[in-house]
């Protein structure tokens, strides 16, 4: 629904009318102007693009208007006059430059322009990504990072992000087998989020807490913290010791399903990523007492170019389903199979053993995790890393995120 309503503003703005001036420029610029009535319609790079004149004194970089020491806009965009026109446009130097009522003149980069154009955001993506299933992701012969270079060298951490922003997940090797190596290992990624859990948090088959996980149950795919409003960003798990069998951890890239499922059956993906549903965290014991909600659409798109950024599936956590209109939920039900079918597909299943000393960083907004049952003594620590400083992280480095 998105996709197409965004299609017919493009078609929209390509029709508009009213055009009070066309003004060509030199060979060299490769680059024509008109302004129309509500807005300026600009020809540059082969592509045509159209910017509301409130939307460009809004982003005006001149002093008064930007901070540019502190990247933060001082223009009241409240005062801005809605019915605002240019007095006069020019291109000079490969910049447009506008003169406003009261002589006020703002300078855009033609190229600042191209880049944050929604044509341009329309048709670009905000995070490149490789989709894989265990074939693809074996193929690629992606080695881990080693304990000593990763927390030493910049350069080895810029390989470890742009592993994890392509694929989802990274492995780091060779991690002293403590909880405090573990914490040190992911403080060089990001920050760390405290939930209910703690801070870092060490578990073992011991019930100690209301959830699956602390036992030695199989676990089906399955993303965590679906029942907070944001969830978690970043799984880490480190295996502390293991005597006895079984344990092998179990990771799907949930957008290679996703995608699937888009290319097989669109409508029931478009219905996963509309309808939203709730999912309940209860934990009622001696110690801890909860009860977490979150509700959202199992696939989450963004509106504007419908790239996938989140998948919240875990059937463990889904609370009742009454956010549905009665003759949507069969059709809901079927969707989600098709789903599940995907995701469960064995060529789709990467399954890892997490040795002592072998750190995970799994993106929880995009792949699922879980595990075969195990017998014996098993110890994990771990714990949640604030996505948003993982992709600040990222950026610092000049990567795409």
């Amino acid at each position: 629904m998105f996709c197409r309503l965004h299609r017919s503003v493009l078609r929209q703005a390509q029709l508009l009318r009213g055009v009070s001036r066309s003004t060509a420029l030199p060979r060299r610029a490769c680059a024509t102007f008109r302004t129309h009535e509500e807005c300026l319609e600009l020809h540059y790079g082969g592509t045509q693009m159209h910017f509301n004149y409130v939307w460009l004194r809004d982003h005006c970089l001149s002093p008064a208007s930007y901070n540019s020491k502190t990247n933060q806009r001082n223009l009241d965009t409240g005062s801005i006059d809605l019915t605002i026109r240019p007095e006069s446009t020019r291109v000079e130097e490969d910049h447009l430059v506008i003169t406003w009522p009261g002589g006020h003149m703002s300078r855009y980069s033609l190229s600042w322009l191209a880049e944050n154009s929604f044509e341009r955001k329309y048709q670009s993506t905000e995070q490149p990504r490789i989709l894989w299933n265990s074939d693809v992701y074996k193929n690629a012969n992606i080695t881990s990072s080693k304990w000593d270079t990763f927390m030493s060298c910049d350069d080895e951490l810029k390989k470890f992000l742009q592993n994890y922003l392509l694929y989802g997940i990274a492995f780091v090797d060779d991690v002293p087998t403590t909880v405090e190596a573990t914490e040190a290992v992911t403080q060089r990624v990001s920050l760390i989020r405290e939930t209910t859990y703690g801070r870092m948090w060490c578990f073992t088959s011991d019930f100690s807490r209301g959830d699956t996980a602390y036992s030695q149950l199989a676990l089906d795919r399955h993303t965590d913290t679906s029942y907070f409003q944001e969830p978690c960003g970043i799984q880490v798990f480190h295996c502390l010791k293991h005597k006895g069998t079984g344990g092998r951890t179990l990771l799907v890239d949930g957008f290679y399903a996703a995608e699937k499922l888009r290319q097989s059956s669109p409508e029931s993906f478009e219905l996963l990523a509309q309808v939203p549903v709730k999912h309940d965290y209860i934990e009622n014991t001696d110690r801890h007492q909860n009860h977490i909600t979150g509700i959202g659409p199992l696939l989450n798109v963004y509106p504007w170019n419908n790239e996938m950024y989140l998948i919240r599936y875990n059937n463990y956590d889904r609370s009742v389903l009454n956010t549905i209109p009665h003759d949507v939920v069969q059709r809901w039900y079927a969707a989600h199979r098709e789903l599940t079918t995907e995701l469960r597909r064995p060529e789709n299943e990467l399954w890892v053993k997490l040795t002592p000393g072998k750190v995970v960083f799994i993106d929880n907004w995009r792949v699922l995790h879980g595990r075969e049952s195990f017998t014996g003594s098993r110890q994990l620590c771990g714990c949640y890393l604030t996505r948003d400083d993982v992709l600040s992280a990222a950026r610092c480095f000049g990567l795409q995120a």
